[in-house]
């Protein structure tokens, strides 16, 4: 990896997007609900646009494949995690998150150590799951500003989306990865 490639706009705006975390994380433990939920936007703008710069201006980098998703999950988990702590999300929510992460996270380094697999591109399932749980994180951050009947329902909804997601998508990832292992061009990089 080029040290050059940390300097793409992309993945400045990749770095950019780590950096508010802690600060959405003060800001909720402050109980600043306003400014929480405005820097989570701002986190969520930024990665639309990465990823619209990486193919305009054609900078998409090995870099960028890894910290782009790395940063994504950092960024929701944590504050998944926080919001539990703070009583404003059910636990269950917050361990299927982390579980299901985390079991791919692991499965994932496996399967690199062991059959030099590196193709673990989201699934539908997964880019469904992800929507859910910034959604969910959204309403869920809106709820504490506007405690209004419409906010608290899409709160809900993307919750239990959240969670629905979350297994199906775990599921497909097994089946992707049992598909992947049988695949002759795996046979070939285990030998």
């Amino acid at each position: 990896m080029k040290f050059s490639q940390l300097f793409t706009a992309p993945n400045q705006l990749t770095l950019l997007r780590m950096v508010f975390l802690p600060f959405i994380i003060i800001h909720m433990v402050n109980e600043h609900y306003e400014w929480a939920l405005g820097l989570f936007v701002l986190a969520g703008l930024s990665d639309g646009l990465d990823g619209l710069l990486a193919r305009k201006l054609k900078q998409q980098t090995m870099l960028g494949q890894y910290l782009d998703p790395i940063a994504d999950k950092l960024l929701l988990s944590t504050i998944f995690l926080v919001l539990s702590v703070l009583h404003k999300i059910p636990w269950k929510f917050t361990v299927m998150v982390f579980s299901r992460d985390i079991c791919i996270l692991a499965v994932s380094a496996v399967l690199y150590m062991i059959a030099g697999l590196r193709d673990f591109r989201p699934s539908i399932f997964g880019k469904a799951n992800t929507f859910a749980q910034v959604a969910a994180v959204f309403f869920v951050l809106l709820f504490q500003v506007h405690h209004v009947g419409w906010v608290w329902i899409a709160r809900t909804t993307f919750l239990r989306a959240t969670f629905v997601f979350t297994i199906v998508s775990g599921l497909h990832y097994v089946l992707l990865v049992q598909h992947r292992l049988r695949s002759p061009s795996t046979e070939k990089i285990a030998d």
